[in-house]
């Protein structure tokens, strides 16, 4: 396995427009190597997984860590690449950089509307919870937020649509390009955690670790848990997406990306004092720092890892996304492939998935 690169977007505007322009046009794009010739017999020697440095994304991390996916792909080589987030992810993976991704589920949405249903399938969940809106003293209640200056992660990610589509809900107008009742700014979460210790932020939408960095380390603290906004609790917040062309050539490449995804998923429950710090190496050759126990603590309070997309959730988000400006209208039927996924937990005598009547399970 090759040294997980790490890629990052941009926060400038003009970039972030650029991003989306660049996934209306890739969704239908070619894949390079054998996926790209069209022949489904030739050999995949290599595997291109995506992921991100994040909590929430823990089953990459142990699956790569622990050799997990080593251990399942046999000969396969794993090349893994670190993104920051879900949207420039998506463009490597409609341009065929990388065959598969751990994605938040508004971008695996916006990818596969963007191709007509041809880019990507959705082969299993990672995990559910882990997000909030975490904002500055002297900001108690939606009202406060009147005239804020409020982060995301990057324009049109999960974490993007939840925070527009619930300002929209209390009332307040929002737009792409940052203006409204409330200023909605796509950054960096390492620059949202600095911008936020320097006063220069009102709060931000952010998935696990950095929620908790934001309360812990620059005296932020909870306005909404995004738990509390799903029934009992449960959103998808991690999804695991392989481009459609690479999974219609190579059905058994994508079956041991599962196997592997399944023992990560597994280890991550059965392991819970040494997941601490097989998380915590990840993140620091990623980030170049590690997490704090208490920060690492409150983080995995608050994410639940399951092979389980909740499919049924994907409705919602697609009209959350549309209503938020950032997905254009279309059909997420057919998203979902968990047949691969259901064989494997049907052998193991576990309870299979759904994929809601979008796709195949």
């Amino acid at each position: 396995m090759k040294i997980p690169r790490t890629r990052t977007a941009s926060t400038a505007w003009g970039a972030l427009a650029l991003g989306l322009t660049a996934l209306v046009v890739a969704g239908c794009a070619p894949a390079s190597g054998a996926a790209a010739t069209g022949d489904a017999t030739a050999e995949v020697t290599e595997l291109r997984l995506g992921y991100f440095a994040n909590v929430t994304h823990a089953p990459a991390l142990i699956g790569v860590a622990e050799g997990l996916f080593d251990d399942a792909l046999g000969d396969i080589d794993l090349k893994a690449e670190v993104f920051n987030a879900g949207p420039a992810a998506v463009e490597a993976l409609s341009a065929g950089a990388i065959d598969a991704a751990y994605l938040g589920p508004n971008p695996a949405i916006n990818t596969f509307i963007q191709s007509g249903g041809l880019s990507a399938r959705v082969v299993a969940g990672a995990a559910s919870g882990g997000a909030a809106l975490v904002v500055r003293d002297g900001i108690d209640s939606p009202d406060d937020l009147a005239g804020a200056l409020v982060a995301s992660p990057q324009l049109g990610n999960t974490q993007d649509v939840a925070l527009r589509s619930w300002l929209a809900d209390q009332g307040f107008e929002t737009s792409t390009t940052g203006s409204g009742d409330v200023s909605v700014t796509p950054t960096d979460n390492a620059q949202i955690l600095s911008l936020f210790g320097k006063g220069r932020l009102d709060g931000a939408w952010v998935p696990e670790p950095w929620a908790s960095r934001l309360v812990l380390e620059a005296g932020a603290h909870v306005l909404v848990d995004e738990a509390e906004l799903w029934p009992e609790g449960a959103f998808p917040t991690t999804v695991l997406l392989v481009r459609a062309d690479f999974a219609a050539q190579h059905p058994e490449a994508v079956g041991k990306l599962i196997d592997g995804h399944i023992a990560a998923v597994a280890w991550l429950g059965e392991n819970p004092g040494r997941a601490h710090g097989a998380i915590n190496d990840v993140l620091e050759g990623a980030t170049g720092r590690r997490l704090t126990d208490e920060v690492l603590d409150r983080a995995l309070q608050n994410v639940t890892f399951s092979v389980d997309p909740r499919a049924g959730t994907f409705t919602t988000l697609l009209g959350d996304g549309q209503r938020a400006g950032v997905l254009k209208d279309g059909s997420i039927e057919g998203l979902f492939d968990l047949r691969a996924l259901n064989a494997r937990l049907t052998e193991a005598g576990d309870e299979t998935v759904s994929a809601a009547g979008l796709g195949e399970q």
